[in-house]
């Protein structure tokens, strides 16, 4: 059996050389997104709104999957983490926005803080990506 290849990439934040981790790797057909927050140049985004946080994610995780030759559709689960479930709505309806079609196996979760305290969500998402097609083989 041939090994599969790994491809590792990054966002260009300074914690992935510091904790030693990668945005997303992909492992033949699989794509693992590290756990994901609202953070842009090293700027936390929408502070206070945990709703616009997520959004914020979702698109970083879908610049994270495109560049490794996946989209949303592929996503085949994520987990939430909030530093406040009472935002579990605001959040849910915002991950409703790109998943409703796609559904994937989901969950939320109260976690007692995030690495930054003005960060109120953090996703991991993790996807399986098509097999290429015979006529794109041939």
């Amino acid at each position: 059996m041939k090994p599969q290849h790994t491809e590792r990439i990054s966002s260009g934040s300074p914690w992935e050389d510091v904790v030693g981790y990668s945005r997303a790797v992909r492992v033949g057909q699989i794509v693992h997104v590290a756990g994901t927050t609202a953070t842009l140049h090293g700027e936390v985004q929408c502070v206070g709104d945990a709703a616009g946080q997520t959004r914020v994610i979702l698109n970083i995780i879908r610049a994270a999957l495109e560049r490794l030759g996946g989209r949303m559709e592929d996503v085949v689960r994520t987990r939430m983490y909030v530093t406040d479930i009472g935002q579990w709505e605001a959040v849910g309806r915002a991950h409703g926005e790109v998943f409703a079609d796609i559904r994937p196996a989901a969950s939320m979760v109260q976690v007692a803080a995030l690495i930054d305290p003005e960060h109120l969500v953090e996703i991991e998402a993790e996807a399986i990506l098509p097999l290429p097609s015979v006529d794109s083989v041939l």
